[in-house]
């Protein structure tokens, strides 16, 4: 194992506050903190100690295991009706010139150019924008399954969806059966900012609400389906917003269990309304990362992007609770690089994966959307000039 210190070095610490000892006593037992102990781990829980309680559990539940995925994103549109105050990507229909707009066949010629990949899964969010309307995914969703059967349309965020089903006139319930009806497999966790509405109304107010985002995943998750959660952190939130953030989507996976992973995201600010606000520092990064691997105790999976915090935070992550880096990203996504993210080019190779993960004493493992293992890199043996493309059960097509 990975790990450097164990608990019980944090148990015989004389030295520990009383109210720490109780938590790590409850992570060793396996037990649920409170709020209250939450927000204490925010105040007072120090570097050491919080990456020593969620390595713990991380290894628990893991071992060693780090997991990645071969994926593409699509962005449809970066021109949107909403204006986030933190959003440094999306265009407002004034500024049109400023964007792109994709037309049903121009996504389709982007699945196509990984015709000859073995990708696993496509990423499809974007802009809101009226043409982005429900016959115009449901019919994206047909297209893409017809094309290629067995690649995960992992699709759209509530935020979207509230607007495209609201137009519609139709129930959240019918919307999504349309949707997967037409080849939606999940959904991915974006659009929940912050849920406490005091920070929701400052910094995304004009969008779905967070109870109408808990909402949508709740709906999601009875037909049978499965989606992540994001938590965007590190701006004019306090941290009894994350807290309150956090315990509403342990509350839903207690009601549904339909959460895979919890994906922190850290806000950054170039070039938007809240330029102003600086940035979180690496080692909070890192803290909040560790608390959110205590705290969602009922979470598989805990991701972090390496795009958006760069490669060696990505590493460093490891030892504070992270198992999953998510993917190859291969993609032209944009959301990433103009936020000012420190990956200006967002895409790896598996081989690059695998070597950053091995780096650390991790075991890197390829998974699919649903974390059923595609291959285990452990022991595998890359030639110099190797360019690994197989071991996926995703057959390899070429264009219609």
């Amino acid at each position: 194992m990975a790990t450097i210190h164990s608990i019980d070095t944090i148990l015989a610490d004389k030295l520990l506050a009383p109210e720490l000892r109780q938590i790590a006593e409850k992570v060793a037992n396996g037990e649920r903190i409170t709020e209250a102990e939450g927000l204490l781990l925010y105040e007072k829980g120090e570097m050491g100690y919080l990456g020593v309680l969620a390595n713990h559990i991380r290894e628990r539940k893991h071992g060693d295991k780090t997991y990645f995925n071969r994926n593409f994103h699509i962005e449809p549109t970066n021109i949107c009706i909403y204006t986030c105050a933190f959003c440094s990507y999306s265009r407002l229909i004034k500024q049109r010139s400023e964007g792109w707009e994709y037309t049903l066949d121009q996504i389709m010629d982007i699945v196509r150019q990984y015709d000859n990949e073995p990708v696993t899964e496509v990423h499809i969010v974007g802009g809101v924008l009226p043409q982005y309307d429900v016959a115009f995914y449901a019919e994206l969703f047909r297209q893409i399954k017809a094309h290629r059967p067995e690649l995960h349309v992992k699709a759209l965020t509530p935020v979207e969806y509230h607007y495209i089903f609201k137009k519609a006139k139709i129930s959240y319930e019918e919307g999504l059966r349309i949707m997967k009806e037409a080849g939606l497999d999940s959904m991915p966790g974006g659009g929940a900012e912050l849920f406490h509405p005091e920070i929701r109304e400052k910094i995304a107010g004009d969008k779905c609400t967070g109870l109408q985002w808990l909402d949508m995943h709740r709906i999601w998750h009875q037909m049978g389906g499965l989606s992540n959660a994001t938590m965007l952190y590190g701006h004019i939130e306090t941290f009894a917003h994350r807290v309150h953030h956090m315990e509403e989507l342990r509350k839903l996976q207690d009601e549904t269990g339909g959460f895979q992973t919890f994906i922190p995201l850290k806000f950054r600010n170039k070039d938007n309304q809240m330029s102003h606000v600086p940035e979180s520092s690496v080692i909070e990064d890192l803290r909040n990362y560790a608390i959110g691997r205590i705290y969602l105790d009922n979470f598989d999976h805990i991701k972090a992007y390496w795009p958006m915090i760069s490669r060696n935070v990505a590493q460093l992550s490891l030892s504070f609770g992270v198992d999953d880096i998510d993917g190859t990203i291969d993609d032209t996504t944009k959301i990433y690089s103009m936020a000012g993210s420190e990956e200006q080019n967002p895409a790896m190779s598996t081989k690059d994966l695998v070597k950053l993960i091995r780096a650390v004493g991790r075991k890197p493992i390829e998974r699919d959307t649903l974390y059923k293992v595609v291959y285990d890199f452990t022991d595998h043996i890359f030639e110099e000039d190797e360019v690994f493309r197989g071991y996926v059960s995703l057959p390899i097509v070429t264009a219609n």
